[in-house]
This record gives structure tokens, C-alpha cells and sequence, in this order.
């Protein structure tokens, strides 16, 4: 297929691109190339079998004239981070929500009927908690004051006892609870709507930690694995927030790439959303110290820290994406750190 591949300069971008031109699609690359994400001095330049065009796809011209002639789109291009400042609101409202906006659009006038667009695990907030007394529940928000005092755990809503942790389907409640998740679910409805107008087809692909070579460092961008291994190469224990207990699905980049473009491949009709992790939750806790292990770092510390807006426990059933598409993880997570500790960053 001829594929669009918006943010293909970025860190899953260019995993993706990798493998879309490994599997003989033909691609061309939109990014905007924001300095906020590639800070090098050298601008980045795709392979030679990529065609590249440098847009903002907020721009309807240049978007218009990135969709002549493709068949299928691949959405990567967003505002990434924690979306915790309010003063971030504007910037993630236009450049992921009004930006897919923009590109639908466009792909409707071009009579292009297939999207691949990446959304995030963080649509779910806390996702589900189970609760001794009350069952399957959705945890209220934790508060600033119970963080404070070192209490973690979300409360059921119910009785404000704290949960036990359950991994997370796709008909979950959606639940986003910071700037940047907001602005993943508006794309998914954006995509809903223009899948229901258009007869097209959209894969929701909700990717859930990810990390791996190229993987950026030392910005408000970077994942925590990224933070970690920075500290550890400068000779500093890695901080772990809260008491180091918060679980995540961390899920190879490689791994992000191969479901992203299987579902590009296979997806053809309706609206779906795909949780896209591993299936087997870890702590940041874990990774800190595979991180050291591998580096021969020091230990981590956990500093009781926190961020309000962080979600304490997300890890969602990827069964679906596996059963559909066929699709599994291949990297192996202790195998995956220390190739992450090898290779550095960006």
C-alpha cells in the first residue's frame, strides 16, 4: 500500500517507517519537526526509499498534498508528555485534536478510507479496581492530601477502601485525567465520526508504555525509562516516584511498530480500538532496577514523590489485538532493558 505516515521523524515514528518499507509499503513521511522533540542540531532524514515532506498537519495545503495519491494513514504526529500544566491545554488541544481534525478532512475530500491512529492506555485513567466489600469498581481520583501523607493506592469510590488491581479491556470506561489523555480521546471520537460519516475504517491503537532505542532523553517528552537511564549514565541512582509500586505494561518499541502496521495491513472495516502491551504488568519499581542491573548502576530510590494527574495502576488485556490481527509481543522485557541500557538515546 501507498501509506501517509504522520510524525514518522519521531521516536515510534521511525520504528514504524522501519517496518513499514521492511514489509514493501511505499511510504511518504509528514512531520512538522518540532524543536520541542528534535532537539538536534542535524535535521533528521528518512531513508532513501521514504519520500518526506516538513508540514504541520494542522496546515490543509500541506496536508492535502501529503494525502495525493495514498491509500492508508498511519496518525502518530501528536503533543506527547503528561499534560499535567493547564498553560500546555492550548497546545495539546491544537496540535493533536485540531491537527486530526484537519487531516480527516482532508482524507475525506481524498477519498482515503483507512486510519491507523495512535492513542494512548491513558484514555482509561485508573481504569477498573476491585474492592473486598463492592467488587469491580472505577476508582475515584486519588487525592493531593492522601498523596501527601503517602497513601498511593486508589479508594473505591464507594467505601474508600483501597483497590486490588485488574487489567483493563477496551470496553472499559473511559476516564482521561490529564491534558494529554483528553487529547487522545477527542481523536479517538474524531476518528469514530469520520469512520461513521465516511464508511471508513479506524483502528484505535492504545499503545501502552513504551520504550526502546531512540527513545528521547532529558525532556518533558521523555519516558520514565528514558529518565532513568539518563541518571544512571551520568552515575546517579534513578528516583522512583511514589513507593515505587505503580504498575505499567512497558512494551517494546519494536513491538509497538510490528502491531501498528499489522493493523494498518489488516484493519478494513469499522471503528476498533486496540489495547497494545504485553499483557504482563510490572512495576516502575522493576524497571528501575533492571535499568541498574544492566548499566551496573547504582540502586534506586524511591522517594515518595509524586505528580497530580499521574495514574497509579494501567494495564490493560491486549487479548484482542492478539485474537484479530494475530498480532504478540516479541521482546522479551529483561532482554528489552538491557538493550535499551546499550543503545542510549536520541
Amino acid at each position: 500500500m501507498r501509506v501517509l505516515l504522520t510524525g514518522g521523524a519521531g521516536f515510534i515514528g521511525q520504528h514504524v517507517l522501519a517496518r513499514l518499507l521492511d514489509r514493501s509499503h511505499r511510504v511518504r513521511v509528514l512531520d512538522s519537526l518540532r524543536p520541542d522533540v528534535h532537539t538536534k542540531p542535524d535535521p533528521w532524514t528518512p531513508p532513501a526509499d521514504a519520500e518526506m515532506i516538513v508540514g504541520d498537519v494542522r496546515n490543509e495545503t500541506i496536508v492535502d498534498q501529503a494525502l495525493a495519491g495514498i491509500e492508508a494513514v498511519i496518525h502518530l504526529a501528536a503533543k506527547v508528555g503528561l499534560g499535567v500544566d493547564v498553560n500546555d491545554l492550548p497546545d495539546y488541544a491544537s496540535s493533536n485534536d485540531a491537527g486530526t481534525a484537519v487531516l480527516l478532512t482532508a482524507m475525506a475530500r481524498r477519498s482515503v478510507s483507512r486510519l491507523t491512529l495512535a492513542s494512548s492506555m491513558v484514555v482509561y485513567g485508573e481504569g477498573y479496581g476491585l474492592c473486598s466489600l463492592h467488587g469491580r469498581v472505577a476508582p475515584a481520583p486519588r487525592l493531593e492530601s492522601a498523596l501527601a501523607a503517602g497513601d498511593f493506592e486508589p479508594p473505591c469510590p464507594d467505601c474508600g477502601r483501597a483497590l486490588g488491581h485488574q487489567l483493563v479491556g477496551e470496553s472499559a470506561p473511559l476516564d482521561p485525567r490529564n491534558a494529554y489523555a483528553t487529547s487522545k480521546l477527542a481523536q479517538e471520537y474524531y476518528a469514530a465520526n469520520w469512520a461513521r460519516v465516511t464508511g471508513g475504517a479506524a483502528a484505535l491503537m492504545r499503545y501502552h508504555n513504551v520504550y526502546g532505542p531512540g527513545m528521547p532523553r532529558d525532556t518533558p517528552y521523555a519516558g520514565v525509562a528514558s529518565i532513568f537511564t539518563s541518571a544512571l549514565r551520568s552515575g546517579r541512582a534513578p528516583k522512583v516516584f511514589e513507593d515505587g509500586g505503580q504498575r505499567r505494561d512497558f512494551i517494546h518499541v519494536r513491538d509497538i511498530a510490528a502491531a501498528t502496521v499489522l493493523a494498518c495491513e489488516r484493519h478494513e472495516q469499522g471503528v476498533r480500538a486496540f489495547n497494545v502491551g504485553t499483557g504482563t504488568p510490572r512495576t516502575v519499581g522493576d524497571m528501575a532496577r533492571a535499568l541498574a542491573e544492566a548499566l551496573q548502576g547504582p540502586s534506586p530510590v524511591v522517594t515518595g514523590q509524586y505528580r497530580l494527574g499521574d495514574v497509579r495502576h494501567i494495564t490493560a488485556d491486549s487479548s484482542r489485538l492478539r485474537g484479530e490481527l494475530g498480532w504478540a509481543p516479541q521482546v522479551d522485557f529483561k532482554a528489552g532493558m538491557a538493550e535499551l541500557a546499550r543503545a542510549g538515546h536520541c
